[in-house]
């Protein structure tokens, strides 16, 4: 019986160590989901580890599927930066991928508004 539960407490680390070595979105700049007045010149997204930036990347498109971002994706710690070509009142779409230095990839999406569209 005591070894039973020597195995289940063992599983239960390594479960846990697992779950920990993924990097999270935790901050977005613009909000996901927000209306801005103005165009933001950049998106900045901030994760809860630090990131390997050979594998990490930002891309940003308009409604009709046209990329947007200004070069390529940025990366310091655990921020990614991507900077925006002109953009006009309407709809945008941050596809981002993040992979932490322990090599745990992520992959997530929101949009954002320009204007009161």
């Amino acid at each position: 019986m005591r070894r039973c539960w020597m195995i289940v407490t063992l599983l239960g680390i390594a479960a846990a160590s697992a779950a920990h070595g993924h990097a999270s979105l935790e901050r977005a700049s613009p909000l996901a989901g927000s209306t801005v007045s103005d165009a933001p010149k950049a998106i900045v997204l901030t994760f809860s580890e630090k990131l390997e930036p050979a594998f990490s990347n930002i891309i940003v498109t308009d409604a009709g599927g046209v990329h947007v971002s200004d070069g390529k994706a940025q990366v310091d710690g655990s921020t990614m930066r991507v900077g925006l070509k002109s953009l006009a009142p309407g709809s945008y779409k941050v596809s981002w991928r993040a992979v932490s230095a322990d090599t745990h990839a992520m992959q997530g999406s929101f949009v954002f508004q320009i204007g009161g569209k």
